[in-house]
């Protein structure tokens, strides 16, 4: 006869440990777990040595490398570029202040009176800003707000000319030819202004679109030459520059450039129908060329980020040879990228000559096509960052003049400073140094603590 079992009654303390415990393994595993599994997989249950790769980092825990987002933006480009604009800044109010005899002079009575020396040190930049961005000395309204529309006006050739280097720059082209394709665009589009005679709103079509014709044109050969024979687009733009200038003195002394009853090389006045409309009234020179670089600006941010052509364009520019491999047609793209990018250069001769000269003349392009440069590198090739570093040199120029009429400091400080500025944008390394923001230095202490225990574990990378 079988004897009947019962069974044990558990201790309460028991059960709930044991419940737990079958809640604990259906749980995913924990860090530590996970990397404990990570070493045991690797070693093979301990029956060879461990690899010297470190155990990959839980999801969600830091970024690539153990750096945190507040130390990647400021080690990242655009930080980088504004610390390139101050440190130029800094350097530049050091020399006007060496240079200044009224800094000498208050620095002899420092001890007495020191509001006068920092008076005199930050006198030429708040003339710049009063210049450039508001004149709160101003009579009125108009007058207190004048500078920031001048700052508008004159930036915007130098946004559509820095739009169309820094296109070029994003496929792997280096385009120093802006100043000749804003020559022909302003020649195409001025010509089409004063030699035509078209309806309200049909005729201002008509200019711009000659003049991005004339621009992708000279653009277009570069390209051209570039794709089918191989010669470098940097002697082919520089050589084009000249030849666009000389043509264009040689053909504002010939009856059909040269304005009637003038000895001067210029052109006639474009009809009142071929020029930008004024956006606040004839007391500025702010015109609607500045939407136009705006939305130019949104074009190409499109084009290269949400396009099938601007793929290709980055793709180009990143590896040419990958690109062809993968089936990219990189003759087609390098035509076509120097087209596009003398367009945008061409327009900003529309908007010299239909916005603010309202004719055509030897100095058309003054030099925008080469602080254009300076405009894509300071904003890192990128259509919003050329965008506003294309503002942020308006204001030089903009401010420069009153810098200079108030407080009698060379304008030549401003191009001083400009020059600082694409030497600190060409070499990050130091600016990061500088302000102690480099990451490679960062990044090699972290490694030397890479073999840190996890769990109970030591990982392989710690020798």
């Amino acid at each position: 006869m079988s004897e009947k079992t019962t069974p044990e009654p558990v201790a309460p303390h028991r059960k709930h440990r044991a419940e737990e415990s079958a809640a604990d393994s259906a749980l995913p595993p924990t860090p530590a777990d996970a990397i404990a599994s990570d070493v045991v997989l690797d070693t093979a249950g301990g029956q060879i040595p461990p690899s010297a790769v470190p155990p990959a980092s839980p999801r969600g825990r830091g970024r690539p490398g153990g750096e945190t987002v507040l130390h990647q933006i400021f080690t990242g480009n655009a930080m980088v570029s504004v610390l390139s604009v101050l440190l130029a800044i800094v350097l530049g109010g050091i020399l006007m202040a060496v240079t200044n005899p009224k800094v000498a002079a208050a620095a002899g009575y420092f001890m007495a009176q020191p509001g006068d020396l920092l008076t005199e040190v930050f006198r030429p930049y708040t003339a710049l800003v009063q210049g450039s961005i508001f004149n709160w000395a101003g009579t009125d309204l108009a007058a207190q707000m004048y500078p920031i529309t001048e700052t508008l006006t004159v930036s915007t050739p130098l946004i559509c000319a820095g739009l169309g280097v820094a296109l070029a720059f994003r496929a792997g082209l280096f385009n120093i030819g802006a100043q000749g394709q804003i020559i022909f665009g302003a020649l195409f589009g001025a010509y089409t202004g004063f030699a035509w005679h078209l309806p309200v709103g049909l005729h201002l079509l008509v200019v711009i679109l000659a003049g991005l014709v004339g621009g992708a044109v000279w653009g277009g050969v570069v390209g051209l030459l570039k794709a089918r024979t191989g010669a470098h687009e940097v002697i082919v733009t520089i050589m084009l520059n000249y030849i666009a200038n000389f043509l264009l003195l040689f053909l504002l002394t010939t009856p059909a450039f040269q304005r009637k009853g003038s000895t001067n090389p210029i052109s006639p006045f474009l009809d009142q129908n071929a020029l930008f409309p004024e956006l606040l009234g004839a007391q500025f020179r702010l015109h609607a060329g500045f939407i136009v670089a705006l939305l130019a600006t949104a074009f190409v941010w499109w084009l290269l980020n949400r396009s099938t052509v601007g793929f290709e364009f980055r793709a180009v520019g990143a590896n040419p040879s990958a690109a062809r491999t993968a089936g990219i047609n990189v003759s087609r793209a390098t035509i076509l990228v120097m087209a596009i990018a003398g367009a945008l250069a061409g327009l900003a001769g529309i908007a010299q000559v239909s916005g603010t000269e309202k004719y055509l003349s030897g100095g058309v392009a003054a030099s925008i096509g080469f602080d254009a440069i300076t405009v894509a590198l300071l904003g890192r090739s990128t259509p919003w960052g050329t965008f506003f570093a294309g503002l942020l040199f308006g204001a030089f120029r903009a401010g420069g003049v009153a810098m200079q009429a108030q407080t009698q400091t060379p304008i030549d400080i401003v191009l001083v400073i400009q020059s600082l500025i694409v030497l600190f944008i060409a070499a990050p390394p130091l600016v990061r140094a500088i302000f102690g923001l480099n990451p490679r230095k960062k990044k090699s202490t972290r490694g030397g603590t890479a073999g840190s225990t996890a769990g109970g574990v030591t990982s392989g990378a710690a020798a």
